[in-house]
This record gives C-alpha cells, structure tokens and sequence, in this order.
C-alpha cells in the first residue's frame, strides 16, 4: 500500500516509503521551532546572561570603560542592610498576599461553581476579572488618590462619617504595606478564580455525590474530596501566584516610590529600579536583580517538590 502499512493488522499513516515525507516533515519542524527558539534565546536566555555578566561591573552605559570588581558587588550585597530589609519586605508581601489570594479566590470559586446559571457564572467570573486586564499603573494611581488619598479618599471620608480625624496612610508604615497588598488582591484574584474554577468543575461530580450520600457536608466534602483532586491545579496556581508576586513593581512605585517610611514597604523590585535607574549603579541593581532570580527560583523549586501530587480519578 503506497505510503502506508500495516502494523499487526492496524493501518499506520506514520510510516512512509517515499524517502522524501521524513525530509519535509523535518523542514516543517525545524520551521516551527527554530524561530521559536531564536526568540527565546534573544528575549529570555541573552537578558539573563548579559544581567549576570554586567553584576561584576561597576557598569554604567554611558561610560565606555566599566571597571571589573568580580564578586565586590555581592560582598556589598551581604552587608547592605536596605537589601535585607527589601528582601524581609517581599517574603512578607509574598506570603500574606498569595495566603489571602488563595483562600479567597477558592471560596469565591466554590461559590461561583454552584451558581445553577451558566450564563451567572459567567457574569460573576468576567466581573472579577476585569481588574486583570485593566492597567496596574493607572488602578493604583486611582487607588493612590481615590481610595487612600488624604482630602477626599474613601478610606478618610469613612473615618470622618465616624469622627475620625484623617490620616495620610501613605506616611505609615504597616497599614501601607497591608494597603498594597490588599490592592493587589483586588487587582489579581479574577484570573486565580477562573483557574480555581474550572478546576473544581472538572472533578467527577461522582465523588461528591457519594460522599452525600455517606453523610459528608459540603464543607467536608470540598476539603476532602474536591481539594485532593484539584492537587495539580492548586500547585500551578500557588507556584505562578508567588513566582508574579516576587516580581509585582507597579503598585510599589506608585504607593512608596521611595519605599515609604524607614524603607518600610521597599521591595527588591523597587530597589532594583531605584539602583539602576535613579543611583546609575546598574552593575550593583544587577546583582540585587540576580539574588532576587535565585530566591525566585528556590522558592518555585521548593514549592514544586512539596505540592507534587500523583493523583488519578480511576
């Protein structure tokens, strides 16, 4: 048979005797691939290097000799106190806001997978994630000016409806810090929600319905049933959640530009920026850069060793 044959009595298309097919389904491959490749290696792998190579610089770009130091930025790194203090900031920042995302974006999930409408589901889950797609930069300048703003902002207005004197949050320290992250619970949680979502929906509803009938409420049942199952969705969610978490900058910028008060909500991000772009001192912001891709990095490692699940529905 030309161009197929049989293989224990089931016709293979796989297997072609004209030497020509492997040759183009080659070309086709390396097409596809290659330019993907060459884009990777331009936009991820060569960024990465060139970052790690300027840290052991003294590097400025309008300068045409950069002096080497070797490792003299990371032994500076060691002893610079408002590194530490960033780094303190953004696992604090890290481990409350993905803790508060994860648990609300569950119930509102669960809540939202019970809605008996379709087309409610849809509505509630397209509500929660317009803040997604809006601009960070712009919903925190409205937050900034509508919402925690000293004259007119909402925050204040409720303290003055109950005789509170106003108070500029942004000269604060703690409340800023738990300003932000509610913020950026806001403006994060309707993509962790369609996630969490489909994933509860996508469990046989088999389990749930003989656990019912053993008695199980559905609170029992969410936490022993639904949960287990949706292991793999739960780890990719906590993995991305707090790998986008270590890199938020936005909101950090445009609430403490300066890492508000004795560098009480300065994160490695806004260090980074303010190293670089504002001292000129990029070959030392490339080493802080380059810590923060190994905390980054073990965190995920450490995250993905933990929430590994081997779980099957037969």
């Amino acid at each position: 048979m030309r161009g197929r044959e049989f293989f224990g009595g089931i016709l293979c298309p796989f297997h072609m005797t004209e030497g020509n097919e492997p040759m183009k389904n080659n070309r086709f491959v390396a097409a596809v691939l290659i330019p993907g490749f060459v884009f990777m290696l331009i936009f991820a792998v060569f960024p990465v290097a060139y970052g790690l190579g300027i840290s052991f610089y003294d590097y400025n770009p309008a300068s045409t000799h950069n002096l080497f130091l070797g490792i003299e930025n990371y032994k500076r790194l060691i002893q610079d106190e408002t590194f530490w203090k960033a780094v303190r900031n953004t696992v604090f920042f890290c481990v409350a806001a993905v803790a508060g995302n994860i648990v609300i974006t569950l119930f509102l999930a669960k809540i939202i997978s019970v809605l008996p409408s379709k087309r409610l589901k849809t509505l509630f889950r397209t509500l929660l994630f317009i803040p997604c797609i809006a601009p960070m930069v712009g919903t925190s300048m409205v937050w900034k000016y509508g919402i925690v703003g000293t004259d007119g902002g909402t925050i204040n207005q409720i303290l003055a409806f109950f005789g509170r004197s106003p108070k500029n949050w942004l000269l604060t320290t703690l409340p800023l810090m738990i300003i932000i992250i509610v913020y950026t619970l806001w403006a994060d949680i309707g993509y962790n929600v369609v996630l969490f979502t489909a994933g509860i929906e996508s469990v046989p509803k088999e389990f749930d319905e003989a656990a019912a009938i053993d008695g199980a409420g559905p609170i029992r049942r969410f936490i022993s049933i639904k949960l287990p199952l949706m292991g793999r969705t739960f780890a990719f969610v906590t993995i991305m959640t707090m790998a986008n978490y270590f890199q938020m900058f936005a909101q950090f910028r445009i609430f403490a530009a300066k890492g508000g008060i004795d560098n009480s909500a300065m994160v490695l991000t806004n260090y980074i920026f303010k190293t670089s772009f504002l001292s000129f001192d990029m070959g030392y912001a490339s080493a802080i850069a380059t810590a923060l891709f190994l905390i980054v990095f073990l965190v995920a490692l450490v995250q993905n060793k933990m929430m590994r699940s081997d779980w099957s529905y037969e």
